[in-house]
């Protein structure tokens, strides 16, 4: 029997996304985001959730992509990585899909400007690509002093 996992989709520009919906905790709409000094540059801040801090990233600028207005559309994936708790900021969270594990290759050079460390494969689904993001890499990085702060 093939084994078939299921992602959440989400939009960044033009290019669809993938986490894997073991690691997706809630969608939230957007909201306040508190500023944390000495933060790394793509850190937003910190949000309250339901009496829980969370730290917020913005994906855009952890991808170095250009920035975007934020708009009705615009949401904050929570994640769950080991025990870390982080929220992502996404142009438009826009489904979940399943995908069967033979469907999924290995990253390659096909996202563009994404450093391929952060990705874990593009799935394909008709005739859709489907980035998936390898959330342990992005959300910990290897530098010190951002790891303490995530």
């Amino acid at each position: 029997m093939e084994e078939v996992r299921q992602f959440v989709v989400f939009r960044l520009g033009q290019e669809e996304y993938g986490v894997d919906i073991l690691q997706v905790n809630t969608i939230e709409r957007m909201m306040p985001i508190t500023r944390v000094p000495k933060a790394p540059h793509y850190v937003e801040g910190v949000i309250n959730l339901r009496g829980e801090i969370v730290p917020v990233i913005d994906l855009r600028k952890r991808f170095d992509l250009p920035p975007l207005e934020i708009t009705g559309d615009t949401r904050i994936i929570i994640v769950m990585v080991d025990d870390l708790t982080v929220g992502m900021i996404v142009d438009s969270a826009t489904e979940v899909i399943q995908l069967p594990q033979e469907a999924i290759e290995p990253s390659t050079s096909v996202a563009g400007n994404i450093n391929s460390e952060f990705l874990e494969g593009v799935g394909k689904l008709n005739d859709r690509l489907l980035i998936i993001l390898n959330l342990e890499k992005i959300l910990r990085p290897g530098e010190p002093q951002q790891r303490a702060i995530m």
